[in-house]
């Protein structure tokens, strides 16, 4: 770890000092998931609910070729701002480093900057899956992949609703990844509690999860765990009122030929602007609801 060129907030590194329980959180949601300062507001926000669940939160990002480990309030201010910052996944994160570029950290490399860290779990927003129509693009996430490899337990309301369920579930399975619902049997699906899928398995409590991680790593089985939590009853889209604005959004970008890492992003603003902005208000109260789901079970894992 001395040969990484990680930094460490101040908050961040007294935590690991004293044996505190750690959040990673990702940074790609302040670069390209909202308008400034709507962007760092929140960041704050979902950090405040892990402080306030009893952990400590540490917003991943690489700054000028260094992983910082926790952001200061300067530097979270500064990156909410910043322009040509690179979408880092598993692809890209050594090019930006070797660069001494800026980059934000996708729930892939989040997932490898806080294992070197030595941080066991990550609270994001939802993961990366299968586009529809992946039996002709083949755009399938690099999310997927990591979580078979990194043992990292990541909590998030399920994979993107604007990805196809299904096959994300099929690609996981194959991959050996546990996708666990929490405190319920249907899988959530993001903006909506419940997708109409089946959760593969079911586990009711932060401890039950801690267990579970503890176990992978006692049997010696690589990658993490999926947790999908459902997004608050109050705050939920239906399923039933979002999946028209869905597949509106999706002809949208068919219409317009748009591909590859810019699908995402398009998506999103499509069904913000379909939803009148609740989609991000749904959006905020999923991530911070996973981030006090996180918050708890880092605190089951730090416990002898």
């Amino acid at each position: 770890m001395t040969d990484l060129p990680l930094a460490f907030s101040a908050e961040v590194a007294a935590a690991r000092a004293a044996g505190r329980p750690l959040v990673a959180l990702e940074s790609t949601i302040i670069t390209h998931g909202m308008p400034w300062p709507q962007n760092v507001e929140t960041a704050r926000l979902v950090e405040a609910e892990v402080r306030a669940t009893g952990a400590v939160p540490a917003t991943i990002a690489v700054l000028e070729g260094r992983i910082h480990i926790g952001l200061e309030g300067d530097e979270l201010d500064a990156l909410g701002q910043a322009r040509d910052v690179m979408k880092l996944s598993r692809a890209d994160l050594a090019v930006c480093l070797a660069q001494g570029r800026t980059g934000a950290t996708t729930v892939a490399a989040t997932m490898i900057c806080a294992h070197r860290a030595g941080i066991a779990v990550f609270a994001t927003g939802g993961i990366g899956g299968v586009h529809r129509g992946a039996e002709r693009s083949f755009d399938i996430s690099a999310d997927l992949h990591e979580l078979a490899k990194t043992p990292v337990t990541v909590v998030a309301a399920g994979a993107k609703a604007i990805l196809d369920l299904d096959k994300t579930l099929e690609v996981l399975e194959t991959l050996g990844v546990p996708v666990i619902a929490y405190g319920q049997d249907a899988l959530p699906a993001f903006w909506s509690r419940d997708s109409g899928l089946p959760a593969p398995l079911r586990l009711d409590s932060a401890e039950a999860i801690a267990a579970a991680h503890r176990m992978r790593a006692t049997l010696g089985l690589e990658g993490g765990q999926l947790v999908a939590n459902p997004i608050p009853e109050a705050d939920e889209i239906p399923r039933a009122e979002i999946v028209p604005v869905i597949e509106a959004a999706l002809a949208e970008a068919e219409a317009r030929d748009i591909a590859a890492k810019a699908v995402t992003p398009f998506l999103l603003a499509q069904i913000f602007e379909r939803t009148q902005g609740r989609s991000l208000v749904a959006n905020i109260a999923l991530v911070r609801n996973n981030a006090r789901l996180a918050a708890r079970i880092a605190a089951a894992l730090a416990m002898p």
